[in-house]
């Protein structure tokens, strides 16, 4: 043994069919310059027990592809994890995930490779999508050992970069659903906060194309020039 490898996490052991499937991941694709409307997205909505990405779980999982332009119901995700040890908090409480349904959930190795199979090569889109991006990537590190690789698109960025004549502070996501007057049945539920965040990247994508952005590069391109007008500092 080298000196400090015991301050080190061993491996997590995984099954053989774990392994296999994990082994069968495809890598991301590049963004390129077909249309949005080519384009399928995978909507990802994460309930997690606190906002510390180095320390909270996440608790539940949502998503939903939208392809040709339109939400796609026959491809929808949704998983709770098995968290027995979970302690009721503010944040737990809020996402209803209870100590009965977290002890019910499924296995975060199965789950995630579920999730991962689900997203495929596709980019991914949330709202504040840093936070989630970190939560998963996390999770994926310490359940499969996987490094999540995938463009990540902020739902929350694009809605001010396409809107510039609006004026929201700090704008959540409650506050562009009230906006573009979506009905919305329930949320800080992961399933309908990925619809909903789907939603509302459907109306963002036809702002986009009216303002001659059709192709996911040109969108992340253009999302990287308003992030360096916004901090000059971005990137350096």
């Amino acid at each position: 043994m080298r000196l400090f490898d015991w301050l080190r996490p061993s491996a997590l052991p995984l099954a053989d069919a774990h392994r296999e499937r994990l082994a069968r991941l495809p890598g991301p694709a590049p963004l390129n310059e077909h249309s949005l409307r080519a384009q399928r997205w995978v909507v990802l909505d994460l309930e997690t027990s606190g906002l510390n990405v180095n320390r909270d779980q996440v608790l539940s999982i949502g998503a939903v592809a939208i392809e040709d332009a339109a939400i796609d119901f026959r491809q929808q995700f949704e998983r709770t994890l098995y968290r027995p040890s979970q302690k009721t908090n503010p944040s737990v409480l809020i996402h209803g995930l209870g100590p009965s349904a977290l002890a019910a959930g499924c296995d975060p190795a199965q789950a995630l490779l579920d999730l991962m199979e689900f997203i495929g090569d596709s980019p991914i889109l949330a709202f504040h999508a840093p936070f989630d991006q970190r939560m998963l990537a996390r999770s994926l590190k310490a359940s499969l050992g996987y490094r999540l690789q995938h463009l990540f698109i902020d739902v929350a960025e694009l809605a001010p970069l396409l809107n510039p004549g609006v004026v929201l502070r700090e704008a959540g996501l409650d506050d562009w659903i009230a906006h573009f007057g979506l009905d919305v049945q329930a949320r800080h539920h992961a399933s309908a906060d990925a619809q909903v965040t789907a939603e509302l990247a459907l109306i963002l994508f036809s702002q986009a194309r009216r303002q001659e952005l059709d192709s996911p590069l040109q969108l992340e391109q253009r999302l990287q020039r308003w992030r360096r007008r916004k901090d000059p500092g971005y990137g350096l």
